[in-house]
């Protein structure tokens, strides 16, 4: 006797107040303009009521496309993945199959937070934009349709407890400002805002206000009179002040982006919880993860700590701040890094027992970038003299980091993974399952035929990451073209893994 087929799955609405965010992410689209036009656009007052009357109307339109997007917009939980309807005029229908989904993102920012909806996205591998992005839901909906995704579609019964995640990795508060203590994110968003700054206004003006700012402090400075000492110790103190206020910025941009971090794991997928003002949750299958990097820089040798990253097929053009889940630890201490590695590889032998080394002898075609110094220093040559040999103090110093690199240089194989490792005073770890690889590549450049190397590349779906390229270098050439026919060979009777 054949069962009865269940009710059929019903289309459900976004939350009434989806197009207030919607309308706020168009306006803020257009805000530049808008402020263009607000603030400049009637300045000799002939066209002012014009001027406000054609923003009267941009927001009017913005309210309407933002109404008729909710009204239109409907999605439905079937059995075999996610169907969404959407469009008034031109109606489209978008089917998701689960197993195109790699990633789930919920996403809360303040505003968020206050009126308790969230944000959520669905996103797949290689596409430029998520395959479904919602505006937005109550948070439990949110929470219930990410839990319906990673089940294939299945309800779970009201009676039935969801799985007790494993928490992985937590950061405290002390790690956070760690963290900002050894990033460069102060930097960055100095220098990002000085960009906008000098493109909002004209070059005329800016170049005006930093000449005469500039003549106004070395007119104060004449009139000190400071002793050449004097002035040193002021610049150095400047500049160390300088220092500070950057890295206080950095560790004030830790505490927003990562309180109260949390790795965790319930049936092999993993999520990642973060966020002081606006909440990031993030979640990718255990099998999604395409390559690791474990990173060690110098601050993060002075602070015992390290970074685990990983890179998924999801195509991210956010960056570091984007919404995809990159880092499984932005700091922790090698044992936990260490510990991570081997919960989630625990076929790979971490660390490896024998390291293959690269041919150190070509340690010095790691300084050849350094080179461009000679031309510069000829050039300045004859307007500053002797001078122009200051430059050239980077050689030595150039010379000495790429010796280390070399010596540091390495790679391990198995059968199932491989592993590359680089860096000189900033030290990596690269790593990929076999069954995760998707071509390679043996090159050989001039340099590398005249001493008998060549480069072996790696391609993942996941190798466009920010990371480290996954490759082998200065690999004989022997090595490299054997490497190259046993790993053709077993990619040959292994299957692809997305």
């Amino acid at each position: 006797m054949t069962a009865a087929p269940g009710p059929a799955p019903v289309e459900q609405r976004l939350h009434p107040l989806s197009w207030l965010f919607v309308l706020l992410q168009q306006i803020r689209q257009f805000l530049l303009p808008l402020l263009a036009l607000v603030l400049f656009g009637g300045r000799d007052g002939r066209h002012q009521p014009l001027d406000q009357l054609v923003t009267a109307a941009v927001i009017a339109l913005l309210v309407l496309f933002s109404v008729l997007q909710y009204l239109t917009y409907r999605y439905r939980i079937d059995a075999d993945g996610v169907a969404i309807r959407s469009g008034l005029l031109q109606r489209s229908r978008r089917d998701i199959p689960f197993a195109r989904i790699h990633n789930v993102v919920v996403h809360q920012s303040l505003l968020h937070r206050a009126f308790g909806v969230a944000e959520l996205r669905l996103e797949s591998a290689g596409g430029q934009r998520p395959e479904a992005q919602m505006r937005v839901l109550r948070l439990d909906q949110a929470l219930a349709l990410e839990q319906q995704v990673r089940q294939r579609g299945a309800v779970p019964a009201a009676d039935a407890a969801a799985p007790r995640p494993d928490t992985l990795l937590a950061l405290g508060g002390a790690d956070v400002i760690r963290l900002g203590l050894i990033s460069n994110r102060g930097m960055v968003v100095v220098a990002a805002a000085f960009g906008v700054l000098y493109q909002l206004f004209p070059e005329r003006a800016m170049s005006d206000f930093i000449q005469r700012n500039g003549e106004q402090a070395y007119a104060y400075v004449s009139q000190v009179h400071p002793g050449a000492s004097a002035t040193l110790i002021a610049a150095a103190l400047l500049a160390v002040a300088l220092l500070l206020a950057m890295r206080l910025l950095s560790v004030g941009l830790a505490v927003v982006q990562y309180h109260g971090f949390r790795l965790s794991e319930a049936e092999r997928r993993l999520t990642v919880e973060r966020g002081l003002l606006a909440r990031l949750r993030t979640s990718v299958a255990r099998r999604r993860i395409q390559a690791w990097t474990l990173q060690e820089g110098l601050l993060h040798r002075v602070f015992r700590r390290r970074r685990l990253r990983v890179d998924t097929a999801v195509s991210e053009l956010q960056g570091d701040n984007g919404r995809a889940l990159k880092e499984l630890a932005p700091i922790a201490t090698p044992q936990a890094c260490d510990a991570l590695i081997r919960h989630l590889l625990p076929e790979l032998q971490w660390p490896p027992e024998h390291w293959q080394p690269v041919a150190r002898r070509c340690w010095w075609r790691l300084a050849l970038p350094s080179l461009w110094l000679l031309p510069v220093a000829a050039a300045l040559w004859w307007k500053v003299g002797p001078w122009a040999l200051l430059p050239l103090a980077w050689l030595p110093w150039s010379l000495l980091r790429a010796w280390r690199q070399a010596r540091w240089m390495g790679y391990s194989l198995d059968t199932r993974r491989v592993v590359v490792r680089g860096g000189g005073w900033n030290r990596w770890w690269r790593m990929a399952e076999l069954d995760k690889l998707q071509a390679l590549q043996l090159v050989r450049s001039p340099l590398d035929r005249l001493h008998g190397t060549a480069s072996l590349w790696l391609d993942t779906a996941g190798a466009r990451g920010a990371g480290p390229a996954l490759r082998l270098r200065f690999v004989p050439h022997a090595e490299a073209r054997a490497l190259y026919r046993q790993l053709s060979a077993r990619l040959a009777r292994r299957r692809l893994h997305w």
